[in-house]
């Protein structure tokens, strides 16, 4: 782990020695958008360059590119490496879920609570969220499909199911359906549980049957479905 990771030398670092053994180790770098100032040699040189690429003027985007770039130069030096050269970003950031905080106006507050979720916020964010609360390593591998025109994450080969998109009550069927087959064809080590997004259901009707559907097919196999 490296706290200022600055150009990004030591994921460069760990990334070349994984091609040229067949490693697994892993980095974690930290660094702060810090911008520059342009008042020197070094830093007009860097902003020419963020400026060049369509980037913003700050360090954060300068470790990002010399990642992409070195992880480039590497596979063209080791073309049969099997080594993981990619890596993924993640930004310090306020939860997706909005706290209760009532006001004067109560009314107004139940029924802006209704969809819990702080505006602006995508699912991928919201899924990040619902893994580090679950424990669940960020790297882990998932696998993605698409039932019922939803996109529907899988972790642990099918102990942790989530679709986070809208589901309506007339499509409720065939997506839980599709995903309670697709858990099946998984074949899990451990019991399923399934999260969906709570503002995500049309109505109380389209939360019932997909409920009631996963339960039905799933039996003994689900753990419970809830909400986020």
């Amino acid at each position: 782990m490296d706290f200022f990771a600055g150009s990004g030398t030591t994921g460069h670092a760990v990334m070349a020695r994984n091609a040229a053994n067949e490693g697994g180790r892993r980095y974690i770098l930290v660094q702060l958008p810090e911008t520059f100032d342009g008042q020197d040699d070094a830093g007009s040189a860097a902003a020419d360059f963020c400026d060049s690429i369509g980037k913003p003027r700050n360090i954060a985007e300068l470790t990002k590119e010399r990642l992409r770039r070195a992880a480039a130069k590497i596979r063209s030096e080791h073309p049969d490496t099997t080594a993981d050269l990619g890596f993924r970003v993640y930004k310090l950031a306020t939860s997706n879920l909005k706290t209760w905080a009532p006001g004067a106006d109560l009314e107004g507050d139940l029924l802006g609570a209704a969809d819990n979720l702080v505006p602006g916020r995508t699912e991928d964010d919201l899924l990040v969220e619902l893994l580090l609360k679950q424990g669940i390593d960020l790297v882990e591998p998932a696998v993605v499909k698409t039932i019922a025109s939803r996109e529907v994450h899988a972790f642990g080969g099918g102990a942790l199911v989530v679709c986070l998109g809208e589901v309506k009550a007339a499509g409720a069927e065939a997506l839980a359906d599709g995903m309670a087959a697709w858990v099946l064809a998984l074949e899990p080590v451990a019991q399923t549980t399934v999260f969906f997004k709570d503002a995500g259901f049309e109505n109380d009707v389209a939360k019932t049957n997909v409920a009631a559907i996963l339960e039905q097919r799933l039996g003994e196999q689900l753990l419970k479905v809830a909400s986020v």
